[in-house]
C-alpha cells in the first residue's frame, strides 16, 4: 500500500521548517569558515545562547531590574539576542581566537570546542536539562493556516519565511556587494587589502560576530518550537556540520540549499522509513563525499 500523498507533503513541510534552521545555522558556519578559515565548534552553544537570551528576557529580565511588567518580548529578542551574542563573539575573537591565527586550524577548533563546553556547563547548572518552554509567541503568530494538504502553525510559517529572508540577504551581501568583495579579498590577500586603507583585523572580527549572531537568531526563532535547554545546541551541531560538509565547506549558497533540502529529506524519511530518520543526513554525507569530496557546491582544490 502506498503512502498517502498528504502525509508525505505534510512531513516535507515540517522538514522544511527544520531545514530552515539547518540553513540558517550552517550559513553562519559557512560565513566563518569561508571567510576566516575557523571551524567554529561553539556555533551550537551560540544557538543555545540566543534561545536563552529570548527566554530570560521574557521571564526574568523585569524581575532583575525591579520592574516585573517590563519584559523583552519576542520581537525585541529577535533584535537584541543576535546583538548580545554577536558582541560576545566579537569579544571571544578579539581576546582569544585572534591569537591563534598564525597556528594550525586545529587550535581554533579546540578553543571553540572549549568555549562551547563552558557555556553549556554554565547553563546546565541553572536550567532544566530537559528544556523549558518559551511562552512568548506573539498573538499575531498564533493559530493555524490551511495549506490544503494540512493545517500548519502560523508561527512555523513565519520561522521558515524569516530564515529564508535572512539567508538570501546574507548571500546577496557577501556575493553581490562591495562589502562582500572586501571580505573575500581580505581573507585571500589581507596585506594588499590593508594597503587600500581597509582595517582587515576589524573586518575579520565583525565577520565572526556576524556569524555567531546568525546562530543566535536561529536560536530565538527555534525557542517557541523546541524547548529551550542547555543541550539544544549540542543536539543539532553535528547535523549542521554534516550539512556544511555536504554543501561544501565555506559555500554560502551550498549551505542554504543543502540545509533546506536535507531538512525536507529528513522529514519525508520520518514517514517513509522512520528508523532511518536520524541517520539519513549522514548517509547522504557519505555518498556525497565519495562522489565529490569538496561537497556539492564546494570548489576542488
Amino acid at each position: 500500500m502506498g503512502l498517502p500523498l498528504n502525509a508525505v507533503l505534510a512531513q516535507a513541510m515540517l522538514g522544511l521548517n527544520q531545514g530552515a534552521f539547518y540553513a540558517l545555522l550552517s550559513l553562519g558556519l559557512a560565513v566563518i569558515f569561508g571567510l576566516l578559515n575557523i571551524i567554529n565548534f561553539a556555533h551550537g552553544a551560540f544557538y543555545m545562547l540566543g534561545a536563552f537570551v529570548a527566554l530570560i528576557g521574557l521571564t526574568q529580565f523585569g524581575g532583575w531590574i525591579g520592574e516585573p511588567e517590563l519584559q523583552i518580548n519576542f520581537w525585541a529578542a529577535l533584535v537584541l539576542a543576535p546583538l548580545i551574542v554577536g558582541l560576545l563573539g566579537v569579544l571571544i575573537e578579539r581576546t582569544m581566537l585572534q591569537r591563534l591565527y598564525k597556528f594550525d586550524h586545529l587550535y581554533g577548533l579546540l578553543l571553540t570546542f572549549g568555549v562551547a563546553l563552558v557555556l553549556q556547563g554554565y547553563f546546565t547548572n541553572y536550567y532544566n536539562v530537559n528544556g523549558t518552554p518559551y511562552p512568548g509567541i506573539p498573538a499575531s503568530l498564533k493559530g493555524i493556516v490551511n495549506l490544503g494538504f494540512m493545517y500548519f502553525p502560523k508561527y512555523r510559517l513565519f520561522a521558515i519565511a524569516a530564515s529564508l529572508v535572512v539567508c538570501f540577504l546574507t548571500w546577496y551581501v557577501i556575493e553581490r556587494t562591495k562589502i562582500g568583495a572586501y571580505l573575500r579579498a581580505g581573507t585571500e590577500n589581507p596585506n594588499l587589502v590593508q594597503a587600500f586603507g581597509i582595517n582587515v583585523p576589524l573586518m575579520i572580527t565583525l565577520t565572526y560576530g556576524f556569524g555567531v549572531a546568525l546562530a543566535a537568531l536561529a536560536g530565538v526563532l527555534a525557542a517557541p518550537i523546541y524547548s529551550v535547554g542547555p543541550l539544544m545546541g549540542a543536539n543539532v551541531i553535528i547535523t549542521v556540520f554534516a550539512v556544511v560538509v555536504i554543501g561544501g565547506m565555506g559555500s554560502i549558497m551550498g549551505s542554504i540549499v543543502t540545509g533546506l533540502a536535507l531538512g525536507m529529506i529528513e522529514g519525508i524519511t520520518k514517514v517513509v522509513y522512520p528508523p532511518a530518520a536520524n541517520t539519513v543526513i549522514f548517509f547522504v554525507m557519505v555518498i556525497v563525499l565519495l562522489v565529490r569530496p569538496a561537497g556539492l557546491f564546494g570548489r576542488e582544490q
